[in-house]
């Protein structure tokens, strides 16, 4: 049977996609338009978790699936009828990309947090087997917040350049639900999932800058400059959280994890190996 990736070409999922072949599994994989940029090897199914009609097609034959949960404010969708649409077709096992939100705020008053836990929630009423990946900061975020800025001006701006975070790579948490939807002993199981070593926001900027051959200026602004600006590319309450994470994180190392190596056995990668696989994005 094959295993559905949902969101196929996304920053994870087509890297699930890319472990699930590696490791021998029949992958159908689905996105609103994936005539651009599937993989090789797989069966290309268009649907849309906003038109959870349009879900059948995906889930018809298959056990299980990677779900993406709903990260951006701005495209929820409808978590029960999503559940529903895959238990009908008698799928068997969910690994959901969750949010570590859900962990820091358990009253879920935080869009990210709420939007994830409805999902998680309905995941498990269910009744399917299910394993929940909660990463905190993504490594590509770094990506989406400063990549025009260098390529355009070679510089950053930020609050509060001594701002600790344990970025994770995209490539670690894909390992992880690959290990989740092809091994035993995962049901049931909800990961935290944090980098494995706490970096001041200066050193992400020179590791990204190691990685184009070149220096990067970081410029001191405002929080209320900061929030505009990460507002440019995220929600703004989320653009909100995220300075508010920077000025609580000033100097203080952040939360590291080996779940990674625990889990995968393989070691997790590095910020510097990050910037070095996306050097081009900042060109």
């Amino acid at each position: 049977m094959p295993t559905v990736v949902l969101g196929a070409r996304g920053n994870v999922a087509r890297h699930v996609v890319d472990g699930l072949l590696a490791a021998g599994e029949q992958v159908r994989a689905v996105s609103r338009n994936p005539a651009a940029g599937v993989r090789p090897g797989c069966e290309a199914v268009v649907a849309d978790l906003g038109r959870p009609e349009t879900l059948s097609a995906a889930f018809d034959g298959a056990d299980k699936v990677f779900l993406y949960g709903m990260l951006d404010p701005q495209q929820p969708y409808d978590a029960d009828e999503v559940v529903a649409a895959a238990a009908a077709a008698g799928i068997r096992q969910v690994v959901l990309l969750s949010s570590v939100a859900v962990v820091l705020d358990p009253d879920a008053g935080h869009p990210v947090a709420r939007l994830n836990r409805t999902i998680e929630q309905a995941v498990q009423r269910s009744g399917l087997d299910w394993t929940f990946l909660r990463p905190g900061t993504f490594a590509a975020n770094t990506r989406t917040w400063w990549a025009d800025s260098i390529r355009t001006d070679g510089f950053v701006r930020l609050p509060y350049p001594r701002a600790q975070s344990a970025p994770v790579h995209e490539k670690d948490i894909a390992a992880l639900a690959v290990t989740a939807l092809t091994e035993p002993g995962h049901s049931h199981q909800a990961y935290t999932v944090h980098g494995a070593e706490s970096l001041t926001l200066q050193r992400q900027v020179e590791h990204i800058g190691e990685a184009i051959g070149r220096r990067i200026r970081v410029e001191h602004v405002t929080e209320e400059q900061a929030r505009a600006d990460v507002a440019r590319t995220m929600h703004p309450v989320v653009a909100g959280a995220i300075v508010s994470q920077w000025a609580a994180a000033d100097g203080v190392a952040a939360v590291t994890s080996a779940i990674t190596e625990k889990i995968t056995g393989a070691p997790a990668h590095t910020y510097a190996q990050w910037a070095a696989d996306h050097a081009d994005d900042f060109r």
